[in-house]
């Protein structure tokens, strides 16, 4: 299994991006980019931790996974199963390029009502 990124909720949006910002800079984790109420760090440009603002401002949102797949097709399989074993659609398989152009995820609820996604980052083939 190989994880390709994790989102957390948390209470205070500015406090824990001011947290975070300090605490991973001496491990070379910076912030990569902010989108959607969301800041991505990582190292050598991929957001790969990511936080935002729980519902009501409080830390207590479903979480947030991505597992990468090793192409598209895979993230397609990965919706039709995930709906097919009782998930709740989030975002059907499609590029996503408010984070780059090739981004292409697909994204379900499951049955915890956390955020579940499949992502390539390559090219179509």
């Amino acid at each position: 299994m190989t994880l390709d990124h994790i989102g957390l909720s948390v209470a205070d949006y500015p406090r824990s991006k001011a947290f975070f910002t300090a605490a991973l800079a001496p491990l070379g984790i910076t912030l990569i980019m902010e989108a959607e109420g969301w800041a991505g760090f990582g190292r050598g440009g991929k957001p790969d931790f990511w936080f935002g603002a729980g519902a009501d401002g409080a830390a207590k949102a479903p979480m947030h996974i991505a597992f990468a797949a090793e192409n598209r097709a895979q993230v397609d399989a990965f919706y039709s199963a995930a709906l097919s074993a009782g998930a709740t659609d989030n975002g059907p398989p499609g590029i996503r390029a408010i984070y780059h152009p090739n981004y292409y995820g697909a994204f379900v609820i499951g049955p915890d009502g956390h955020n579940v996604e499949a992502v390539c980052h390559g090219p179509a083939a």
